[in-house]
């Protein structure tokens, strides 16, 4: 017998995340584990680090020849990471 008040788990998943307001911090998360996804194995093999803090993303990258390409290439690389997210998670990015 189904109650008149029930919810599919999928529902109440959205509601909690929303009511928490973490909706964010997970778009946050999968932008940075599809790093790789986003700009490709070699890069992600010259990374080191990657977060997000306050809309600026810190990527650490171990060779200064794909730091300045990266750099070269930050306004696009912010607009397909905005994309891939559906909002605009990244206002700056910083290659340390």
């Amino acid at each position: 017998m189904r109650r008149s008040n029930t919810q599919s788990l999928g529902d109440i998943m959205k509601e909690y995340i929303k009511d928490n307001r973490i909706e964010r911090k997970l778009k946050e998360v999968d932008v940075v584990q599809s790093w790789e996804n986003l700009l490709g194995k070699t890069i992600a093999h010259y990374t080191r680090n990657i977060y997000i803090r306050k809309k600026i993303l810190f990527v650490e990258i171990s060779s200064s020849v794909v730091k300045n390409e990266l750099f070269m290439m930050r306004e696009e690389i912010r607009r397909k990471i905005n994309e891939k997210a559906g909002a605009e998670i990244v206002k700056t990015i910083i290659f340390k």
